[in-house]
């Protein structure tokens, strides 16, 4: 799981946008923000990088499920 949505909502950050820097189509993007699909960990950390975010920050913790 993870919380891509959530991140992008706290900084104002479409999902179109985030799709065009991450070179992905916007289903992929909407796919990981709904959680239906999970980013590969090489692509998880390119949202990171792209959203200035520690990685973690786009994870949720087992224990929180």
């Amino acid at each position: 799981m993870n919380r891509i949505k959530e991140v992008l909502d706290n900084k104002g950050i479409k999902q179109i946008w985030l799709a065009e820097k991450l070179g992905k189509s916007y289903n992929m993007v909407n796919s990981y923000a709904q959680n239906r699909r999970q980013p590969r960990l090489e692509d998880l950390y390119k949202i990171a990088e792209i959203l200035d975010v520690e990685v973690k920050e786009l994870l949720i913790e087992r224990k929180q499920l």
